[in-house]
């Protein structure tokens, strides 16, 4: 049954694109550029994070599946947010998820650039993010049979270079070329060389690193047969989070030591150059230009349909639910894109600290999308639903996941100065969160209608 919120959009994306966006959702810049940093900053235990993570992105998946097969909506869990929490869920949800991807897009750009930067050093860094942000936009306003199909190339290139990337680890792996071997993993000072405490203060950059997975669900109210296909993309992002974060995070830490990485720069760039190809260094900067392209095209796209959700209900400014004649919500995607534009002028001013800063903001959002998610699935166990689609292990998997998505909070003030710039972020967005849901509330009052009074008494 289609809602109010889901009218004027087309199912336009078939089996074929909305398995390729849950594998974007799941292979962005997050492993492309920040698994670098995240190495050369915590060493080969890098790879227990990513597990940990995993698999608490897993029982996150399997709680959106539950849902979506209950009532598929391009509101997603804004909506499930407003049934099994109440508005002021909704709301929050909602503008949290927002920031998330503003921030995320941010991140994005800003990584764009300092690929860009790797061929050609003199040319503006904020000028190569504006024209990649120009391009994202340009194919969001068109349609969205548009995203479908670049999204749907843009995840093949992914695939096949982690894929290639899989291969040649495992040779160098397997035939210890060079420096290859299992024994980097405990060598240069062990599997923990500086500490298991920066294990657990990794854990807020590699959660960004899964961000966007639950962009699959949003695609639901645009998707053909959802009940059809969603099990199967939903399921599909599961595994290919074992296979292409965990298992390229181990090999990575197999292929060189540790100490051959830097933030910075992709470490799929950094081993195929230190193999002496330059041309499969080349090739793998342009799948990670291509990766960052996906995660802002994404963040448009499901930012634009959780604003026009919102809109309809007033909880957003009502330009955002602006659809236009391609059926596309114009009004929230040049909304965000607005925000994106501000984070080129942060990129401007802190090019050092931009990507570090963004990444951290966004996993605010991240966090609060999944909590809401797995909370509202405990919300339709006990409404006394039947999923053929269950989560796993719920209620029990519900709880222990909320635990690991608090930790990850609660860690970040140990962390680095970027992620405590974010954490002392958070009773800002709080505190403007709730001043936004009592104004809304406020304006709900006074537009109410006087009871209808009887003319014949």
């Amino acid at each position: 049954m289609r809602t109010p919120e889901d009218e004027g959009y087309r199912p336009a994306l078939g089996n074929r694109q909305v398995q390729m966006i849950a594998i974007g959702g799941a292979i962005g810049v997050g492993l492309f550029l920040g698994a670098g940093g995240r190495l050369a900053a915590t060493g080969p235990a890098l790879v227990l994070s990513y597990a940990i993570a995993g698999v608490a992105a897993f029982f996150v998946m399997r709680a959106l599946g539950e849902l979506v097969l209950y009532r598929p909506t391009s509101g997603s869990f804004v909506e499930y947010a407003n049934e099994f929490m109440g508005p002021w869920a909704a709301f929050a949800s909602g503008w949290m998820y927002w920031i998330n991807w503003a921030f995320t897009g941010i991140a994005e750009l800003t990584a764009i650039a300092a690929y860009i930067h790797y061929w050609a050093p003199a040319f503006p860094e904020w000028l190569t993010a504006l024209i990649a942000l120009g391009f994202v936009l340009i194919v969001n306003s068109l349609s969205v049979r548009l995203f479908g199909e670049l999204e749907f190339w843009f995840a093949m290139l992914k695939v096949l270079a982690i894929s290639a990337f899989l291969v040649v680890g495992l040779v160098l792996v397997v035939f210890t070329v060079g420096e290859a071997g299992p024994h980097n993993l405990v060598s240069h000072g062990g599997f923990f060389p500086t500490g298991f405490p920066l294990v657990l203060m990794s854990l807020q950059s590699v959660v960004f690193a899964y961000a966007a997975i639950e962009v699959v669900g949003i695609t639901a109210g645009e998707t053909a047969r959802p009940h059809e296909i969603m099990p199967k993309a939903i399921n599909g992002v599961v595994w290919r989070i074992a296979i292409f974060y965990v298992g390229s995070v181990l090999l990575l830490a197999m292929v060189l030591p540790w100490t051959a990485y830097r933030a910075g720069t992709s470490p799929f760039v950094t081993v195929f150059s230190g193999l002496g190809a330059p041309w499969a260094a080349d090739a793998m900067n342009l799948v990670v230009i291509t990766a960052a392209l996906s995660s802002c095209n994404s963040g448009l796209y499901a930012t634009g349909r959780i604003l026009r959700s919102m809109a309809t209900k007033r909880e957003a400014p009502r330009f955002t639910g602006t659809m236009s004649s391609r059926h596309v919500p114009i009004g929230g995607i040049l909304f965000t894109a607005v925000m994106f534009l501000a984070g080129v002028a942060l990129f401007y001013f802190l090019p050092e600290r931009a990507f570090n800063i963004a990444t951290a903001a966004a996993s605010l959002g991240v966090v609060t999308t999944w909590g809401v998610l797995i909370y509202c699935q405990l919300g339709l166990r006990r409404s006394g639903h039947r999923s053929t689609f269950p989560m796993p292990g719920s209620p029990y998997t519900n709880w222990l996941t909320l635990a690991f998505l608090a930790m990850v909070v609660l860690l970040m003030p140990f962390a680095d100065q970027d992620q405590r710039v974010a954490f002392f972020l958070m009773p800002v967005l709080v505190v403007g969160i709730a001043l936004g849901w009592w104004a809304v509330r406020r304006r709900r009052a006074t537009r109410r209608p006087e009871p209808c009074m009887d003319s014949g008494d």
